[in-house]
């Protein structure tokens, strides 16, 4: 007697709640021509290749940055991945011409946002096109992040500026897939040591009881002790920065992918389930810059939040044992995202995608405009909902 046929219903069940049909409100292809457009008019009116997008200014015109800046790297890695939505040749030339000018950060010491410049940039060409001279850039600037950590605070210094004495941000967990790629490709353990290391500091100190995240722990750096528990970007040392609470569930959701530690996945589902608690109180689910702002709900939204944690919130969906809300999160985040109200048309915007970012609201700095990294954490999105059962096999 044959066996039975494993029912419909258990089928579904066993692939993940992304084997229903995709949601018809989330147009990928749509994003992804319109993408194509809006590069593709960047690069014939700017082609300088040492100068990257990165926003709007004050008065409109495009802000444009040298490979030093911390979001240098993201536009060669949006051009990478459209290589990877469309399969074309021409992308991949376009992104490697833009990848090869951010060569010199790989001995930058001052800079601790080298996994924003190089892995998005020269990672993502080393997954689609390995090159030993990609393999070098990336090793040598491991390397040189790795300079950056002190073995007293048991974490990778953030800034360099006064008043903090050894900061460590929440955007800096994001850097430590940079280590782990470099472990990976080297065989030396000891830059995933260190990233581990890194993380195991930020744990003990990043969320609030209500799981929550700081911006910003200050450190004593001669005694390893923490001083402060502050923000910069948000609006009070008290407050939830959105943005920052995105950085935390990406984070710790890529790092329970290169460690299997539970303990980070633990802390992943926290973030979430606080950023969801917050943006499932707003009509279309897109994050005001501060969940803590007192003119909510007349604040600013910030768009570069909601794509950075539907991101995160699809890789946690892949380790979580009760996946539906951190995939209907994303869903209902990348949904909106992809609406007229947050996404452009072609030939506006500046040649991004997404409206209504918002960078540094407290110093009044990138509010209400575009940000480049919106753009590449909603591509990234896109595709992991795109290939939702087999992206984890393909990071």
């Amino acid at each position: 007697m044959n066996a039975p046929r494993p029912t419909l219903l258990l089928l579904l069940a066993l692939a993940g709640p992304a084997a229903a049909q995709k949601s018809p409100e989330i147009p990928v292809d749509q994003v992804v021509a319109l993408a194509e457009a809006q590069y593709a008019a960047f690069l014939r009116q700017y082609p300088d290749s040492t100068r990257q997008p990165r926003s709007t200014q004050p008065d409109g015109s495009l802000q444009l940055t040298t490979s030093r800046n911390w979001t240098s790297g993201f536009f060669a890695g949006n051009l990478w991945q459209l290589a990877r939505f469309t399969g074309k040749d021409s992308w991949r030339r376009r992104a490697a011409a833009r990848t090869e000018t951010l060569e010199a950060e790989k001995f930058t010491t001052d800079n601790h946002d080298l996994g924003f410049i190089l892995n998005n940039s020269f990672g993502q060409g080393y997954a689609q096109a390995p090159t030993p001279k990609y393999r070098e850039v990336l090793l040598q600037g491991a390397a040189t992040l790795s300079r950056r950590f002190s073995p007293k605070v048991g974490a990778i210094r953030s800034w360099d500026f006064a008043p903090f004495t050894y900061p460590v941000i929440v955007d800096n967990l994001m850097n430590l897939d940079f280590l782990f790629v470099a472990s990976k490709l080297s065989g030396d353990t000891a830059f995933a040591h260190l990233a581990t290391a890194h993380a195991n500091t930020d744990l003990k100190y990043r969320f609030r009881k209500d799981y929550s995240t700081f911006h910003v722990l200050d450190f004593d750096p001669a005694t390893g002790q923490l001083r402060k528990a502050m923000t910069h970007q948000g609006y009070a040392d008290q407050s939830c920065w959105a943005r920052g609470q995105a950085w935390a569930i990406y984070g710790y959701a890529m790092l329970y992918r290169n460690t299997r530690d539970p303990r980070y996945l633990a802390a992943a589902q926290h973030a979430a389930d606080y950023f969801l608690k917050q943006t499932n109180r707003i009509p279309d689910h897109i994050p005001y810059w501060d969940f803590n702002a007192p003119d909510i709900p007349n604040s600013p939204r910030d768009a570069s939040a909601a794509a950075i944690a539907a991101s995160g919130l699809l890789e946690l969906s892949k380790y979580a044992k009760s996946p539906k809300k951190y995939y209907q999160g994303a869903t209902g985040l990348l949904s909106s995202l992809c609406t007229p109200q947050y996404l452009a048309t072609a030939g506006t915007n500046n040649f991004f995608l997404l409206k209504h970012a918002t960078g540094y609201k407290p110093a009044n700095s990138e509010v209400d405009v575009p940000l480049v990294y919106a753009d590449y954490y909603l591509l990234e999105a896109l595709w992991r909902y795109q290939n939702y059962n087999q992206f984890l096999a393909l990071l």
